[in-house]
């Protein structure tokens, strides 16, 4: 009986291994077969009229053209100008208006033509005081109060993986510069805490921003 337990735990614990091994390939795979799929079935009847037949593929092709179109045009001067008077349009559009900008910084935020909007990883206490949490630095300021001015942080505080979260202004000697890079920070937070550093350089500030004067 025991050795049968004991081989049962150890089928159990490496047919789990097993999985979480294989199901990000498997759904890799997927989610690009879905795209690859949905993408040629969206430009199929406009090839189906010029060939005369389906192409498998071309459409998967063709987004790639586009997408690469659209990034060759946001290099430069003039497309960045066609591009802002677009962004203008959208704004105009009904219910659209309401989405559009929030979801465009938040993808902007993490492009890496963007990946300036994080300025440093750090730690702060939110949601209470005592409870540490992971944030970016994304802007300073000064706060002009009675008692005199501070000199504040806004850090953004991801609240549900990367998509939503919290931003909060606080003073910037409350908050902790772990002295992790951008990517790592992200790392930490998609690892949902497992890829987070044994130790934190508490005292390190990034070079690349420093304490303001």
């Amino acid at each position: 009986m025991t050795e049968r337990s004991e081989m049962k735990n150890w089928l159990k614990v490496r047919f789990i291994a097993g999985i979480f091994v294989t199901l990000p390939a498997f759904l890799t795979a997927w989610i690009l077969w879905i795209f690859w799929s949905k993408i040629d079935d969206f430009f199929a009847p406009m090839y189906f009229q010029l060939f005369g037949r389906v192409v498998p593929g071309l459409g998967f092709l063709t987004a790639i053209a586009i997408i690469l179109a659209m990034g060759t045009v946001a290099r430069n001067v003039v497309g960045r100008r066609v591009l802002a008077w677009g962004d203008a349009i959208l704004l105009k559009v009904p219910v659209f208006r309401m989405l559009y900008p929030s979801i465009k910084m938040l993808i902007d935020a993490f492009s890496p033509e963007r990946r300036g909007s994080f300025r440093a990883v750090v730690l702060v206490q939110h949601p209470r005081e005592g409870s540490w949490a992971f944030g970016f630095v994304t802007s300073e300021l000064t706060l002009e109060a009675p008692g005199g001015n501070a000199e504040m942080v806004t850090v953004f505080v991801p609240t549900n993986n990367l998509y939503l979260g919290d931003v909060v202004v606080v003073p910037r000697h409350d908050v902790v510069f772990t002295g992790l890079t951008v990517e790592e920070g992200l790392r930490v937070i998609l690892s949902a805490g497992t890829a987070t550093p044994d130790r934190l350089p508490r005292s390190f500030v990034s070079p690349a921003y420093p304490p303001r004067r």
